[in-house]
């Protein structure tokens, strides 16, 4: 997936957050928080559209 953003022929990407996403993929706390949140638990960090796990809008 990839976190663009198309302007005409220009496309721009954003390096930093594709590197954020890969690495929450690995991350043993952060996927032990995703797994709760598939539950249905609530907990202070919510998945983006894009995928991005952010806590409290950050």
């Amino acid at each position: 997936m990839t976190r663009s953003v198309k302007l005409g022929m220009l496309k721009l990407t954003n390096d930093f957050l594709e590197e954020v996403v890969e690495k929450q993929k690995t991350d043993a706390r952060l996927l032990r928080f995703k797994t709760l949140i598939e539950q249905g638990k609530k907990v202070d960090i919510k998945v983006d559209e894009h995928g991005v796990m952010r806590c409290r809008g950050r």
